[in-house]
């Protein structure tokens, strides 16, 4: 007999049990001296063995942070400590089944577990830990230690994205929930000093996989895409959710204190969208850039299996002209890339640098470099990792009192498969095809994850 293991349970995907801080961490290289503040990064670490098949998406939130100061380098990590978490931890067991198992509607605890394991956000001085299916957890820095469900005072009506937009010419932020249920989608904005000022439902035709949006100065930008949840194909013994490639992709573009009265609905070829990089206005378009595939198998549910292009990432443009009402789709670079991120000082602006991680070419979701796009001159640069090297996404961190859009630093997390030791790269984004500036050695093994974010001392 064979048993087939679970990637996301091995490997450099396999969760760490140890909470760890440490001091004094060692440097290859020199940390840059304005560089101060913290990098801090989420991802999925099951704390207990799973129930029945296990997804990647389905373990609880870990936080990996490393602090930069004084030219010194210091490291913890810590489980958030979710309700789940906390139950299943005096359990000694896990008690809530994943993505891949039916819902455990029997189950005394609620039938779903936030895992608050996806994305972070800092906003109105409070860094939060955000997984899409229920509200986020707020973070104590720099310990990370977890202090608790975050509801804004109880105002908080809707699941909560786990990629929120914060404006940095305003200081508002835009997140919004979706639902299988309706409303299948709220839209909500945070003032600069932290309240919820306004949700408004949306209106879609019916419940989607919504895991990402974009704003520009002055719209709000929502994807309705054909990764639909249907509650007739589950009493049918069909998978609820399921990628359908015969429905179009919508694209919704609403002003920003708008409503559901007065979005515009653009229609394009099928496809679906994990990550945008960002949106601006020009003139009478709108235009969005996205790492776009022409569909997902990401739950292992696409009503076309032979699509040899599905789970495939590539950067793409649209335009929406306001005034015609027609779209425009181009592809910008033909290289597999995901976990797009900018400067976020320029968020909702036109941007002439983007930066992504370069997909490797196995079934797994590898990276082994970061790509550098200059959307001006459609050109890009890369920076390898090297040989056995996967990284993450790189986070950019501006250089204090910075005068050009890429004058800072490019910071993740990098997995040497051969030594089997991680690290936090810190590379020059103006140089990006040179050495790391600075290797900073991690004393355990930090898992592959998803998103992070740099707060700065400031």
């Amino acid at each position: 007999m064979t048993t087939t293991l679970n990637p996301y349970l091995n490997y450099n995907f396999a969760p760490v049990q140890t909470e760890i801080t440490t001091q004094a961490l060692k440097v290859i290289g020199e940390l840059p001296a304005n560089l101060t503040g913290m990098f801090v990064r989420n991802g999925p670490n099951p704390q207990w063995s799973p129930i029945g098949q296990y997804h990647w998406f389905d373990g609880d939130g870990m936080l990996h942070g490393v602090r930069i100061r004084d030219g010194e380098a210091t490291y913890c990590n810590r489980y958030v400590r979710t309700k789940g978490w906390e139950i299943e931890h005096q359990a000694g067991k896990a008690l809530w089944s994943g993505l891949l198992e039916p819902p455990q509607m029997d189950n005394p605890h609620g039938a779903y577990k936030n895992t608050a394991n996806t994305a972070l956000v800092w906003h109105a001085g409070q860094m939060l830990a955000l997984n899409e299916g229920g509200a986020p957890h707020a973070i104590q820095l720099p310990d990370l230690q977890t202090i608790g469900e975050y509801t804004y005072n109880g105002k908080l009506v809707s699941g909560f994205t786990a990629h929120p937009k914060v404006d940095p010419k305003t200081g508002e932020m835009m997140f919004f929930g979706y639902s299988f249920a309706p409303p299948y989608l709220q839209y909500s904005i945070v003032s600069p000093i932290g309240e919820i000022v306004r949700t408004v439902p949306i209106e879609l035709p019916m419940g989607v996989m919504m895991h990402d949006f974009a704003i520009t100065e002055n719209y709000t930008i929502f994807m309705d895409l054909p990764l639909t949840f249907s509650m007739e194909r589950m009493q049918r013994g069909e998978p609820g959710l399921m990628f359908e490639s015969h429905r179009p992709s919508r694209f919704g573009i609403v002003p920003r204190y708008g409503d559901n009265s007065n979005i515009r609905w653009f229609e394009t070829s099928p496809c679906y969208i994990f990550h945008t990089l960002n949106a601006y206005e020009d003139e009478e378009e709108i235009v969005l850039i996205a790492c776009r595939m022409n569909s997902t198998t990401v739950l292992k549910v696409n009503d076309s299996p032979t699509d040899r292009e599905a789970d495939i990432p590539r950067l793409y443009r649209w335009r929406f002209d306001l005034s015609s009402g027609k779209v425009q789709e181009e592809m910008l670079d033909d290289v597999p890339a995901e976990f797009p991120r900018i400067n976020e000082n320029f968020l909702g602006q036109r941007t002439q640098y983007g930066y992504a991680g370069r997909m490797d070419q196995t079934p797994l979701p590898l990276f082994n470099g970061i790509i550098k796009y200059d959307l001006n001159n459609q050109t890009s640069q890369t920076h390898e990792f090297g040989s056995g090297r996967y990284g993450g996404e790189a986070v950019f961190a501006p250089s204090l009192n910075a005068t050009k859009e890429d004058d800072g630093w490019l910071i993740t997390f990098v997995y040497d498969e051969t030594s089997q030791n991680s690290e936090l790269v810190i590379v020059n984004a103006q140089d990006v095809t040179a050495a790391p500036m600075a290797r900073v050695l991690i004393p355990q093994r930090v898992p592959y994850g998803f998103h992070g974010t740099w707060v700065s001392d400031r």
